[in-house]
């Protein structure tokens, strides 16, 4: 199933509808999300209970006509609980031999709600999966299902009892997305769809066969050598030691972004052009995923952290100083 630019560019548009008749507001965050997914990469969430983390990911699986799992880490959760586990089972002989019992990360879309809140242990876990697409045990290969995507939610009030990820796994996610609480409207919207007696439906608008054929569209756009040479200098420009970084980033950043945040901004951009409904990455596009692709992979100074400069802060300023 061969599939056109127009074909891309309607079934996105299908996707994102149908998502907003269950979420209100967030149209950015709706975005970015399918970004990530037709990137083939995962998404780290940050925002306080209660504003549609889990309902977002869930809507998405229901319009893909995929299968969906929730994982809700704890500090008791191992991970075997995660990837599965091999248990004896029992033929008609009486012999008895290991079957491995798939976990709940055998599934296409993956809610990892509050992953800060299990051990590093448990958490490098999920990070294997999400970094090979397939789960060992037992000395033998298990392949995970595609696609396959990741959405990970963190809280960030309630710091106690937490295992913050550490950088390297962080660096894992394509991007890290914040929500805000909704504004008043929104408020409104919200109550008036959910204290009714019918709540919003969905319609399946694709299946995981699409969404394949939608990520080899994204990674066969053509990207200028300007443009991609603008997305190093972003990069390199993350890093105090470089040529490129101004002031602020060597005031304030210890460690800058690593290339996987280079390739972030490529693949993120091929997305966004596309969905915009065009066939070449434009220096614009870089600039808007700019932000999401980079504000996990940059280690603030303990000079910034004390001033309170955020890493969203950093990467304006360096999109304000790198020419194009």
């Amino acid at each position: 199933m061969a599939l056109s630019l127009q074909d891309f560019t309607d079934v996105v548009g299908r996707i994102k509808n149908e998502i907003s008749k269950v979420i209100v507001g967030y149209s950015e965050i709706i975005d970015f999300t399918i970004i990530a997914l037709l990137s083939g990469g995962h998404v780290l969430l940050e925002g306080v209970p209660g504003i549609g983390k889990t309902l977002l990911v869930k809507t998405l699986s229901e319009i893909l006509n995929l299968k969906f799992s929730r994982i809700q880490f704890t500090p008791d959760l191992m991970p075997a609980d995660i990837t599965g586990t091999n248990i004896i089972m029992e033929d008609e002989n009486g012999r008895k031999h290991f079957k491995f019992q798939e976990g709940p990360i055998f599934a296409n879309i993956i809610l990892a709600d509050e992953i800060n809140r299990a051990t590093p242990k448990t958490q490098s876990a999920l990070l294997e999966a999400m970094q090979e697409g397939s789960v060992t045990s037992g000395g033998n290969i298990y392949l995970l299902p595609k696609p396959f995507f990741v959405m990970a939610t963190q809280n960030p009030i309630e710091m106690e009892g937490t295992y913050p990820l550490p950088e390297a796994q962080l660096d894992r996610f394509f991007f890290k997305l914040i929500l805000t609480p909704p504004s008043q409207e929104e408020l409104l919207e919200i109550i008036e769809r959910t204290t009714n007696v019918e709540t919003p439906k969905v319609n399946k608008v694709a299946d995981g066969e699409t969404i394949e054929e939608l990520k080899k569209i994204v990674r066969s756009v053509p990207v200028p050598m300007a443009v991609k040479e603008y997305a190093v200098k972003i990069v390199l420009a993350t890093h105090p030691e470089s040529a490129y970084a101004p002031e602020k980033v060597k005031k304030y950043v210890r460690y800058g972004a690593s290339p996987r945040g280079a390739q972030a901004l490529i693949l993120g951009g091929k997305a966004l052009a596309l969905i915009e409904g065009r066939s070449n990455v434009s220096f614009k596009n870089i600039k808007k995923v700019a932000v999401p692709a980079l504000r996990h992979r940059i280690i603030l100074s303990f000079e910034g952290e004390a001033e309170g400069i955020t890493t969203d802060e950093i990467i304006e300023d360096i999109l304000e100083k790198v020419k194009e």
